[in-house]
């Protein structure tokens, strides 16, 4: 019978977030294996290796079987330390960059960190750029520049338009901004006055309305703000105003941020300005 628990390790020579993205992709196929995952970043010599080595051997012998270890380390000599470990080790740049070098008839440079730096200037300035417009433009907080947004976001209060915007900025250097629909735009079944002019950017965000409960209580317990029936007639009134002015809209309740920011990339035809 397999192991029920197992740790993970996700070891890199830079932040660890390639790693994490490729393991965390093939463990969520498993069911019913509970893991213990610990990020390892930034084993950039050998001295760090054997570090990492001694700590995943005490693993190995904690009484969840054989550790599993994630590597995208560059280095030959620090990926043959890596290796010693008593552990089940996958080593992605070897699986793919050596497949690569043979299809490309060239080396690749084994450099370290490359994937999540800085180095790709233009990159990095959208990205940054991108965050900072969202954070400007969170919650209906400014109306400037909203010529120059990708995308704007609407919906009830909670329903997930500031973690969205936050998600397309930091992947794709997208230009988010977000806005609440709130009672006053239902008794006039308007759009706020600010968003009018950008009709063909709004992007809706509705939730089943048993969860916007749940997710405002947490923030506001026992108040009208989280009462069910409120929450059923926000999410209804938003509903109805946004098929009123032709704005499509997805349901969040059952969606990651991840498929909702596809979603969005999908429907405007946005390209990625940032990787």
């Amino acid at each position: 019978m397999p192991d029920r628990r197992r740790t993970v390790f996700f070891v890199s020579d830079g932040t660890g977030i390639t790693v994490e993205m490729l393991g965390h992709s093939l463990l969520t196929q498993f069911d019913g294996i509970e893991f213990d995952q610990m990020t390892v970043p930034f084993i950039d010599s050998v001295a760090k290796a054997e570090a990492c080595v001694a700590r995943i051997n005490e693993a190995a012998v904690s009484g969840n079987g054989r550790p599993v270890v994630f590597t995208t380390l560059v280095n030959a000599e620090i990926r043959e330390t890596v290796r010693k470990a008593e552990a089940f080790v996958l080593d992605f740049f070897e699986s793919f960059l050596d497949p690569l070098e043979a299809e490309f008839g060239a080396k690749s440079t084994h450099t370290i960190g490359r994937s999540h730096s800085a180095r790709d200037a233009k990159g990095y300035t959208h990205r940054i750029d991108a965050i900072n417009f969202a954070l400007a433009h969170d919650d209906g907080a400014s109306s400037r520049d909203l010529d120059k947004a990708d995308v704007i976001l609407v919906g009830v209060s909670r329903s997930g338009k500031t973690p969205t915007s936050l998600y397309l900025s930091l992947q794709f250097g997208i230009r988010a901004a977000n806005c609440p629909l709130i009672p006053e735009d239902f008794d006039r079944m308007s759009l706020p006055t600010a968003l009018q002019a950008h009709r063909r950017k709004l992007y809706g965000l509705s939730i089943a309305p048993e969860r916007l409960r749940e997710i405002r209580n947490e923030r506001r317990p026992n108040s009208q703000y989280a009462d069910l029936e409120n929450c059923r007639y926000e999410v209804q009134q938003a509903e109805k105003l946004m098929s009123r002015e032709g704005i499509r809209w997805a349901n969040s309740t059952t969606k990651s941020i991840e498929e909702i920011a596809t979603t969005i990339m999908q429907e405007f035809k946005l390209e990625r300005r940032a990787y």
